[in-house]
């Protein structure tokens, strides 16, 4: 699998407006149905899904503050929780 960022700034220089990172599976003995999987995994985990269903339609800025602090607590609650989880790790052993 190789990963290859593309230049989107039209004269073609470094540092453009946005990169696209392309996305690339290797098929093997012809088994297309695997890679289908690692692909939507791979699309799954770099949240262009999420991204997509979001610009389907104009989103309120006050839907999107509350989004963004909604996500911002679950952030917290999964970095508290590893924590918790590594000091208990820490203290069993």
């Amino acid at each position: 699998m190789v990963e290859t960022v593309i230049n989107c700034r039209p004269d073609g220089k470094e540092g453009g407006w946005f990169s696209l990172k392309a996305i690339e599976v290797k098929v093997f003995d012809n088994d297309l149905e695997k890679a289908m999987r690692i692909l939507k995994k791979k699309i799954q985990n770099d949240g262009l899904f999420k991204r997509l269903k979001l610009k389907k339609s104009y989103e309120k800025p006050s839907e999107y503050r509350r989004r963004k602090e909604r996500e911002a607590l679950r952030r917290q609650r999964i970095a508290a929780a590893d924590v918790t989880a590594s000091s208990a790790a820490r203290l069993s052993t």
